[in-house]
Formats: structure tokens, sequence, C-alpha cells
């Protein structure tokens, strides 16, 4: 299909300015073919490859719908934001939050990303001030809402990123709630994007989107051509040897590791830091303001590698990821090629190595049959199984911190579990110590 400019669209200059900042110039495919139809105010369902620009193309036509339409006065018990997008996880939320800031950079709107794990009472101030634009995950965004902070009757723009994921998380009551509190279908534009469209999200687009037209990009290729997969069969007790072979053979610029399991991810974390490898995990259980904070320190390089569960697998984007490594194979399908899709964005090259050993190897048929090919096998030499350091793995100072906390709260209450009473005592002056 022939590529559209970004200057021959119909867009304010407002936008344009901010996306001659973003150094966009031509349209990836999705763009080229969901712009035309969702720029003529239509309700799009699209499906495109991870990595391929289905943000900004839902980005640029919420910028230019609220440009072209000027706010109508509403009573005070009515006012809320004008759009809204919903995502699944709290890194995707935050990484549409970054890119809204850079491409409507000269739109002067108000913007606020409302996810659980971070300042509640500096999110609730942020809406109490007025915002024209919430990004939030679903949990926060019903929290709120319920409180009447805001009201949702005055959406002109509703957008759904990554909905198929909405359903694997268990948010899709939660989804259809904020759909019915919403404006009615007819009074708004409503964009839904995902890597896949499968029945239940198409499902939700024709119950709740008005007569939406679906796009579809390459739905037949799963992984884009730049990625060069292989995959090495293991034994589990050999695994963490390939691994150190593999990390000391390939010199990745950035590499991110995918477990299973969130134990998993924190044992290699310990495991990497003690043979020498800067390294940093996130989990579903690791507080928001920590994931927050390795999460830049790979992203500025403080950190060579980043292990992470597949809470990860959507909506992280960190420029240069050279290598994604399947520490364990998935048991999800989809999740492999939202694992590998981390690597080779805007048309750069990557590479996605698994390690398939006996405890997840029933998943590898199940992956490869939704990729429609084999994943290239690449037996390992001797010389590849690297030994380990001897010793326990120093654990990282905040998973010690945590432990700690623990331990003193639990130790702090009674067999009630409420805390016990502790009289304080008097200040005696002169003291060098604090008051309890």
């Amino acid at each position: 299909m022939e590529l559209i400019n970004f200057e021959s669209l119909p867009l304010p200059e407002p936008l344009l300015k901010g996306i001659r900042v973003a150094e966009f110039k031509t349209c990836t495919p999705i763009q080229s073919k969901s712009l035309p139809i969702s720029l003529g105010k239509k309700d799009v369902a699209g499906q495109a490859q991870t990595g391929t620009g289905k943000t900004a193309a839902f980005l640029i036509t919420l910028f230019t719908r609220l440009l072209e339409n000027k706010p109508k006065p509403v009573p005070k018990n009515k006012e809320g934001p004008r759009a809204l997008i919903l995502a699944p996880t709290r890194e995707l939320a935050r990484q549409i939050q970054k890119d809204a800031l850079v491409l409507g950079k000269f739109c002067g709107f108000k913007s606020a990303c409302i996810i659980g794990g971070v300042d509640y009472d500096k999110q609730r101030n942020q809406i109490k001030a007025g915002v024209d634009i919430l990004i939030a995950t679903p949990g926060r965004l019903i929290d709120f809402y319920k409180q009447r902070f805001f009201s949702l009757k005055q959406i002109e723009v509703l957008v759904v990123d990554e909905a198929d994921r909405m359903f694997d998380m268990g948010f899709i009551a939660d989804l259809r709630y904020l759909f019915r509190s919403c404006s009615p279908y007819n009074k708004r534009q409503t964009m839904l994007f995902s890597a896949t469209l499968n029945y239940r999200v198409m499902e939700l687009c024709y119950e709740h989107m008005n007569n939406p037209i679906k796009v579809v990009i390459e739905p037949e290729k799963a992984v884009v051509d730049e990625i060069k997969q292989s995959l090495f069969h293991v034994g589990q007790h050999e695994k963490f040897n390939l691994l150190l072979g593999l990390l000391k053979k390939e010199e990745g610029k950035k590499v991110l590791i995918f477990c299973n399991t969130k134990v998993e991810a924190e044992q290699l974390e310990w495991k990497l830091n003690h043979n020498g490898y800067s390294s940093g995990q996130i989990s579903g259980d690791l507080h928001q303001k920590a994931r927050i904070k390795v999460l830049e320190e790979f992203q500025s390089g403080d950190i060579y590698v980043l292990i992470a569960t597949d809470v990860a697998s959507r909506g992280l984007h960190v420029d240069d990821i050279t290598h994604v490594i399947n520490y364990d194979l998935p048991q999800d399908a989809e999740d492999y090629v939202h694992r590998i899709g981390r690597t080779a964005r805007a048309g750069k090259k990557g590479t996605a190595i698994t390690l398939c050993c006996e405890d997840f190897a029933q998943h590898l048929e199940r992956v490869e049959s939704y990729l429609k090919k084999k994943i290239p096998v690449v037996w390992a030499e001797e010389d590849l199984f690297l030994k380990e350091k001897v010793g326990t793995p120093p654990e990282r100072k905040r998973n010690r911190i945590s432990a700690i906390k623990q331990k003193n709260n639990s130790g702090n209450r009674s067999q009630n579990g409420k805390k016990p009473y502790r009289r304080r005592q008097p200040f005696k002056a002169g003291s060098s110590s604090q008051q309890p």
C-alpha cells in the first residue's frame, strides 16, 4: 500500500508542530490506513503488529478533534474530561502519556495519567483542577469516578488500547461499566486498537461503537521480519549457565529477559547481579515507584539487563533494546509475540532468543502454531555454558528494606490484627534522641 506523508493530511498547525518535533514524516501502514477514516470522524477498530505506530494513530485523531471542536459550557456538577484513553497496564498508560506530551506539545490541552500504585491525592487534585485528556487504567479511574470527582458525559473521543489484553487481565466488566458511563456511542468518536482483533474484542466493538470500520494490517504475519529468532533446548539445571554464555557472546546494548513468575524474576536478578551484570526486575507486586525507577535506569543505561514478567510485554517502550530473551517459554502464544515485539521497533533490527526447558516445553507447539512457522533451533556448544559464581547472591537494597518493613509491621500487631497501644515517652530536655 502507498504510505501517506503527515504533511499531506488535513491536520491543525499546532498538531503538525508536535509531529515535526517527534520527527514523524511518513505514516506507518496502520496510520496510513486508519487516519483517513478516523480523521473523517468515523469509529475505527484497528489491528496491527506491536510497535507499528498505533498510539500515534489515535493520538493524532484525538488532538485533531479536540482542536476543531470548541468546548461547550457545562454545569459545575457535570464537568469532566473531553477525551479518555484506557490502557490495561500502568507501563502502557505512562508510555501513552509520554507520546501525548510530545505530539500535543503545542495544542494547549491538559492531560493526566491515572494509574494505581502512585500518589493518590496528587492524582485526585489533578482531576479536580480540570483536565482535557485522561489516560488511565480501569481500576484507579473507576475508583475516582465513583467518588464523583468528574463526569464522563462530556467525552468526545474514547480510545481503548490493547483491548485483547483487557480481556486477558480480567478488565472486561470494568471496561463495559466505563463504556456505559460515557457519553452515548453516537455522540462521541470511539477508537479501539489492538495487536489482535478476536471474536470477543469485535463483539465489544459492535456493542459499544458506532458502526466501526475494521482496519487490519498484515494479520497473517505475527512477527516483523527484522527480528532474528532462535530457540535453544536446554535442561532447567543448565539454563542459567547458558544464559551467562549468551549474554557474553551476544554483547547486546540493552537486554530484556522475560520470566513467567515474579519469584523466578527476583532470583534471576540476584544471580545476574552476583555474576557481574547490572540488572533490575519489574513484576506486578513491585511498588509502582520502584518499577518506574528501574525502567528509568534501564532507559538511561544504568542497568544493562531488565528482567520482567508479562506485565512488561505490552506498553514497555524503551529505545534500542537489541535483545529479548525468553528465559521461560510463555504459556500464551500471543505473549510470545508481544514479548519479542519490544525489540526491532521503528524499523530497527533485533534478536529474540528463547530457552526451552522441560518445565515449559509443552507450550512450544502452541507458540509455533500461532506463528505459522517453526522457530529456528540452535544447538549450544559446551563452551557456551559458563560457570556461575559460587555463594549466595546479594539481595537488592529495596528488597531488603521491603522485607524489614513487612517483618516490623507483622510484629507490631496483636492477635486481633490491631496495633497494640504504645505509651508515648516524655521528651527529655537535652537529649539528642527524637521523641518516639
